[in-house]
């Protein structure tokens, strides 16, 4: 239904702009409709692991420090910085300046915040201004509307339009509301893809350094198994050998061979993963090299209260921006279902030659007021407000997945730490007595007391030994990198990232 505002003709302009900005006012001490959204409460609980956290194993060899898990230290914005790597903080450096990803997710920010911007003018009145200019013939049978009693004349028009649609249960505030929380929900997903930037350069840097050197040791092995191939064929030509000891070793060979070319494969596309994410083409790969022996491991490892998780993960900080957006989606349901105002005001002037606009006699205004209330819509707008209240139920279970998975990630991520370096001291002690077995295997050789083919094998037990150990090296590097990703990778304390979340 319509209601319009009429002013009697002694009404002046003013009185008019007074009357309205008065309802405007009035209209204006409304509430917005709908929850009020609160913050989901940090979880209760004092640890991440069911056994308590203690000092992990030690190994002397690269990467096998002590580790202790420290719950009051704080992560570095640059947490990369604590493998004291310049060829790794330039890789990262890159990564941050080119990869496009990254930028995607800086750029979605940017549409995310504009969107949230416009849907603010909505609070002001808005204005228009506009000019008309016609010439109009009047048929004979009828009255001339000009005072000159002409049937054809000239009709200029100016005309300054105002609009304005109070807020009066909340629509408006609860629209806002859902795309300021929309934008955090989008800033928390460039956070995400930050810290999913830096540990996949971090870890492909380890993985690439590990994979080199055991293609080294690899080859190492291929050569032991190719000169005691040559050995066994020379001594079945003498009659020393059988042909069955030289077909084992030429099976021996084939299988050691088999295992070079995958390596090479996996560190060719690590080279290939790393140029992508520093923004390169596969042929304009980063130049830096690696080598786990020059990573220092960090005996110190920060790990965050439980509490202080939920406000540190970005995956959790976005589920709960997009548990606030389902919230304020009800009240916008609910309002929709309510009585909405609109006050409407023009002024202008109107006159038959352009030259006579703005004298005296061609004033014009008006004033008024609408209200529109939705009255049968087939229950659209109710079953509207149910989908937004289940979505809101949605979103709720969807945050608490996110919050155990987070909990789960640095739970999964500390066994790791504490059991990769248990496996990394046998992997250590295995490469010990290999490496003691083969040097014995030489001495004794030397001495005339050990054939050639007794060194060779156990060079190959040896290199064997060095493989695994090499391995167990990059996966100690590699946790403690998960470890720092887990728990939020620091990103509060880097400035153009922070926002108002300082110090969290």
């Amino acid at each position: 239904m319509m209601h319009t505002m009429e002013v009697d003709k002694g009404t002046s302009p003013k009185r008019a702009l007074r009357l309205g900005c008065a309802m405007s006012l009035l209209l204006l001490a409304g509430c917005a409709v709908g929850p009020d959204f609160e913050k989901p409460v940090a979880p209760d609980i004092h640890d991440y692991t069911a056994q308590p956290l203690a000092t992990t194993a030690t190994a002397a060899v690269s990467g096998g420090e002590a580790q202790q898990f420290a719950p009051n230290i704080d992560i570095s914005a640059e947490w990369w910085s604590v493998f004291h790597s310049k060829a790794l903080n330039s890789l990262i450096k890159q990564a941050l300046a080119a990869n496009p990803d990254l930028k995607a997710a800086q750029a979605a920010l940017s549409v995310s915040r504009e969107n949230a911007l416009a849907q603010r003018g909505v609070f002001l009145p808005s204005l228009s201004a506009g000019f008309t200019a016609t010439r109009q013939s009047q048929p004979g049978t009828l009255a001339p509307v000009p005072s000159s009693n002409a049937d054809q004349y000239n009709l200029f028009t100016p005309q300054l339009s105002i609009s304005y649609s109070p807020d009066v249960f909340g629509l408006n505030r609860r629209s806002a509301e859902s795309l300021e929380a929309q934008q955090q929900a989008v800033r928390f997903q460039m956070i995400a893809a930050y810290n999913t930037l830096t540990a996949n350069v971090v870890v492909t840097a380890i993985q690439r350094a590990s994979i080199e050197a055991q293609v080294e040791a690899t080859r190492e092995i291929i050569a032991a198994d190719t000169r005691l191939l040559e050995i066994l064929e020379y001594q079945q030509i003498k009659g020393y050998a059988s042909g069955l000891d030289v077909a084992a070793q030429k099976s021996q060979l084939a299988q050691a061979s088999a295992q070079l070319p995958p390596l090479l494969k996996q560190w060719a596309q690590l080279q290939d993963l790393m140029a992508a994410l520093t923004g390169h083409f596969p042929s304009q790969a980063p130049a830096e090299k690696f080598d786990l022996a020059y990573l220092q491991l960090p005996q110190q490892l920060p790990v965050s209260l439980p509490s202080k998780l939920v406000e540190q993960r970005p995956d959790v900080r976005q589920a709960e921006a997009n548990l606030h957006a389902a919230s304020a989606q009800i009240g916008v349901a609910v309002a929709n279902r309510l009585p909405n105002f609109e006050l409407t005001g023009n002024i202008g002037n109107t006159a038959l030659a352009f030259g006579q606009l703005f004298t005296p006699g061609t004033g014009f205004w008006g004033v008024g007021a609408a209200v529109t209330e939705p009255l049968f819509d087939g229950g659209s707008l109710l079953h509207q407000e149910r989908a937004a209240r289940a979505a809101y139920d949605q979103a709720s279970q969807q945050y608490r997945s996110t919050v155990l998975a987070a909990f789960q990630n640095v739970a999964d991520t500390l066994t790791a730490l504490q059991q990769d370096a248990e496996a990394l001291k046998a992997a250590a002690a295995a490469e010990d007595a290999a490496k003691a077995t083969r040097d014995l295997a030489q001495r004794q050789y030397q001495d005339g007391y050990a054939g050639l083919p007794v060194v060779l094998t156990a060079e190959q037990s040896y290199q064997q030994a060095r493989i695994a150990l090499i391995e167990a090296q990059a996966g100690r590097f590699a946790d403690t990198a998960a470890l720092f990703q887990a728990l939020g990778g620091g990103w509060w304390n880097r400035t153009e990232l922070a926002g108002d979340d300082h110090g969290k």
